[in-house]
């Protein structure tokens, strides 16, 4: 009977040893300290993030933000160390200038995990740091950084909390120079207008000489355009065209028969065959006996892909009964066409927006009878497409004396 007692009390005793045993909670002690340290090495990256984005100008949006009670604002103090406004006054400015990062209370068990954390990782930041007393205790300096009473009272900070503080300077007032009212100019072909040396001049473009696929450099439309040697010969009833800065033979397909009077034309924005009038036979708004086949835009000996009835969607076909040219303008009844403009044409509408033309270039503008006397803009800002389009000034307004809608349509 001892015997058996004896040998239940050696069980017990090995199990409570087994299950108490330092080596059975190392592995449990060690997931607990990294977990830890990974939830206050958050709390201190989400600090940094938020106080970078104050310095920056932005907003650091994140869940961590509100978790952790984070808060920023900028702090001005004066000479006296009293709160003052953040600008320039009458060319006085704030004597001293923070930007304050706070948050919520760290539990006292966990300041000795975050002091590893901040000397391991923030080692040099000097101003961030655990807030114990009136100071920022910063990782990995003996230095403690004091903070104004006038901040711990207007950011409510209290011992415990994690807190970032960076001092910065505010720049001066930037003069501002107004630009001498001079009359406006309308520069020629091929030269754009800036301002230089207190008034407008026309200056050279710089002239493009390399052009893409089976294009060429026409130098008296500053533009690449179709190079005619390379033209290839096609079939029967097919048209050779450029697609994409390449000649391609198009098909008629399917085939396309016209009424009396009628020719099939090729639309270029679809590139399907459709039945228009034919021009040759239409005396009736014409002088001219024969209609040459004129430039649809550019100057006169430029390099074109068709003829006389490449004319776009937003666009009227207009013939010089003394000439017999033929010449693509733009026509403001097709604003209501989705092809033509694809949004609402009302909304484009107001002081701050209004319609302008894609002029593609300058011989295109010359043939335009409407604005012969607007200086019509050709840059980044206003597209060629040879449609009407929206321009939205955002914060601004149309410059009303150059603007002349829905042509020609410039932001002040």
């Amino acid at each position: 009977m001892n015997i058996f007692i004896m040998i239940l009390i050696a069980l017990f005793m090995g199990g409570y040893y087994l299950m108490d045993s330092p080596s059975q909670k190392v592995a449990k002690h060690d997931t607990e300290y990294a977990i830890t340290q990974s939830d206050l090495r958050a709390i201190a990256q989400c600090t940094v993030a938020t106080h970078n984005a104050q310095i920056n100008g932005t907003e650091f949006q994140d869940i961590c933000v509100e978790q952790n009670g984070i808060r920023s604002q900028f702090i001005c103090l004066d000479k006296e160390l009293r709160q003052t406004e953040c600008e320039v006054v009458r060319n006085k400015k704030p004597a001293f200038s923070y930007i304050v990062t706070a948050t919520k209370k760290i539990d006292d068990e966990n300041y000795n995990s975050l002091m590893e954390i901040l000397e391991e990782y923030y080692a040099d930041s000097g101003t961030f740091g655990l807030f114990q007393e009136n100071v920022i205790m910063a990782g990995g300096t003996a230095t403690k950084r004091i903070v104004p009473a006038e901040i711990i009272q207007q950011m409510e900070i209290s011992d415990g909390q994690l807190v970032y503080l960076t001092q910065y300077e505010i720049p001066d007032t930037g003069k501002e120079y107004e630009i001498a009212t001079t009359p406006d100019i309308i520069c020629p072909v091929g030269m754009a207008k800036v301002y230089r040396f207190g008034r407008w001049q026309c200056i050279m473009y710089n002239t493009k000489t390399d052009c893409g696929g089976d294009m060429i450099w026409d130098s008296a439309l500053y533009e690449c355009v179709p190079d005619e040697s390379r033209k290839p010969l096609c079939a029967d009833k097919q048209t050779a065209v450029i697609v994409d800065s390449v000649w391609e033979c198009i098909d008629p397909f399917p085939e396309k028969t016209c009424p009396d009077k009628m020719i099939a034309r090729l639309n270029y924005n679809t590139l399907e065959w459709e039945c228009v009038i034919d021009p040759t036979i239409d005396k009736t708004t014409k002088k001219c006996d024969n209609v040459t086949g004129g430039a649809a835009y550019g100057a006169l000996g430029a390099t074109l892909r068709v003829t006389q009835t490449s004319c776009t969607d937003c666009e009227k076909m207009i013939t010089d009964p003394e000439t017999c040219k033929t010449y693509c303008a733009p026509d403001p009844t097709k604003l209501n066409d989705a092809r033509c403009y694809p949004g609402n044409p009302s909304e484009c509408s107001g002081p701050t927006r209004a319609f302008y033309f894609g002029f593609p270039n300058r011989g295109y503008i010359a043939n335009v009878e409407s604005v012969a006397n607007v200086a019509v803009p050709i840059d980044g800002q206003h597209s060629q497409n040879r449609k009407f389009n929206c321009m939205d000034c955002g914060m601004g307004v149309i410059d009303d004396t150059l603007s002349r809608p829905p042509y020609v349509a410039i932001c002040k």
